[in-house]
């Protein structure tokens, strides 16, 4: 048998009108089809009886051998024997020979299978993948995980392919979060945020007035900071500063002090708005410092993290009672005993205690915490600055301050030191020097100081002392000297 698959000449007589079996069909590529010659073809004549040739019956050519199947070589046809194959004569008419069909005509369109998606820029830089596996390289791509052929490939796809892109983007950005050196905790002006757009979508039907709001934002922040810290962290040492007279005076307690220390004085409030009282109301002392020692010496034992139940409970009750109340509750005086403060003013003053004991807390747990939001600090400071002038004329009867030197009439414009607040929260405050009931006045400024908002709301809190705090002074000395003592004055337990 010769290497075609073809009997030897000389083995012809025996094997014929046996079945044959088709020898291998050469490659279409690898064949110039033009240059062979093409086979004769039979006279026209009766059809050869269905014994002699048995029927060849083969498989159902796929869409990639149909063009091939056509075109199938000289040597790699079976040879028919017989006298049906002799030459034909020249005198009779040329056989019509049909064209060899492309691949186009080889089968329908909707039999070639659809070629894989493959980068141009990718062949042409030696990694020639397609479009399924540059999309699965796109994660690995986004970190960086990808060799510099695989990097380089997917690269050059996402020029040319949109939907790629577009998900290479979402992905590198995922992966910039994974890789953030920012800090993890919450901006302080989310829980605003997320409030603003809830009530914004459903506004509610008795909202928190605009007096409450400084109080509900610091009591859910430090409550959030509560509820963050271990059990053992409640008994973290905590140093309360203030200042008294012209000195500095401190007293040591615990995290869980502190929050008693905060439930205690807001229970002045409560007492004012008809709740319970969580010293028991009836002889309870006014005065803050006195109530905090009271409560302190109460406990048998030291507060621990039980505290935190009815002091959030008590917050939530001031809050819901204010809301309910309506705007006539705000003018409601709640007396501090030495002084009252209208109800309105009293919640931002407890509002700025427990911001400023929330550091406390923070800086004792090591725990991070932002200032008040801009709009809440600057009414934090309004308070500091309203409350100036009857703090320097209180020095004076102590005789810790200058005497008067230009006394007016109530209401008219006095002697003043421009108070100017720079950064969050800040603006511009003129304070009366001589008399509490006398008006700050532009016309009659004497001197300038110029601090930082979050720096002048330390000084009023006694966590930093008068000399350190000015960071611009210009005029009269010794008013600037009144102005930045009685601010520290402000300060209590």
């Amino acid at each position: 048998m010769s290497g075609d698959g073809r009997e030897s000449e000389g083995g012809e007589e025996e094997v014929r009108g046996a079945r044959r079996i088709p020898g291998p069909r050469g490659a279409a590529d690898d064949l110039d089809l033009e240059s062979m010659p093409r086979p004769p073809l039979p006279p026209p004549g009766p059809a050869a009886p269905d014994e002699a040739v048995p029927e060849q019956s083969e498989p159902a050519a796929t869409p990639e051998q149909v063009a091939p199947s056509r075109a199938v070589p000289d040597h790699a046809r079976p040879e028919p024997s017989g006298p049906e194959l002799s030459e034909p004569e020249s005198s009779g008419p040329e056989q019509a020979v049909p064209e060899q069909a492309g691949p186009e005509e080889a089968a329908p369109d909707h039999a070639v299978p659809e070629p894989l998606m493959t980068s141009t820029s990718a062949a042409a830089s030696g990694v020639d993948l397609p479009h399924r596996v540059l999309k699965a390289l796109l994660g690995a791509w986004a970190l960086s995980a990808c060799s510099a052929e695989e990097t380089a490939a997917v690269e050059d796809h996402l020029t040319a392919c949109a939907p790629c892109a577009d998900e290479a983007l979402r992905l590198r950005d995922a992966v910039g979060l994974l890789h953030t050196d920012g800090s993890l905790d919450l901006d302080p002006t989310l829980r605003s945020r997320v409030m603003d757009g809830c009530l914004g979508r459903r506004p509610a039907r008795i909202p928190v007035p605009e007096c409450a709001a400084p109080y509900d934002a610091e009591t859910a922040r430090l409550d959030a900071l509560l509820r963050d810290i271990g059990d053992s962290e409640w008994h973290a040492p905590v140093r309360l500063r203030w200042f008294e007279e012209e000195r500095e005076v401190s007293r040591r307690t615990t995290v869980a002090g502190v929050i008693g220390h905060l439930m205690a004085v807001d229970g002045l409030l409560s007492a004012a708005l008809g709740l319970d009282d969580p010293l028991g109301g009836g002889e309870a002392p006014l005065d803050p410092a006195e109530r905090t020692e009271r409560y302190w010496s109460a406990g048998h034992r030291p507060p621990t993290r039980a505290v935190r139940e009815p002091w959030r409970a008590q917050s939530h009750e001031l809050i819901r009672t204010a809301s309910f109340a309506g705007r006539n509750v705000a003018e409601a005086s709640v007396s501090y005993g030495a002084f009252a403060l209208p109800l309105q003013d009293a919640l931002l003053d407890r509002a700025f205690e427990c911001w400023v004991h929330g550091g406390d807390i923070a800086d004792a747990v090591d725990y991070p915490y932002q200032a008040p939001t801009a709009a809440h600090l600057h009414r934090m400071i309004d308070l500091a600055a309203r409350l100036l002038p009857a703090a320097m004329a209180g020095r004076r009867r102590a005789g810790l301050a200058g005497p008067a030197k230009d006394l007016v009439t109530a209401g008219a414009p006095g002697r003043s030191v421009h108070l100017e607040i720079e950064g969050h929260g800040g603006g511009d405050w003129y304070i009366a020097l001589d008399s509490p009931a006398a008006l700050g006045s532009p016309e009659r400024t004497v001197a300038q100081v110029a601090l930082d908002g979050v720096e002048f709301c330390r000084l009023a809190a006694g966590h930093i002392s008068p000399v350190e705090a000015a960071a611009g002074q210009e005029g009269d000395r010794e008013a600037i000297r009144d102005v930045l003592f009685a601010t520290a004055s402000l300060s209590r337990l």
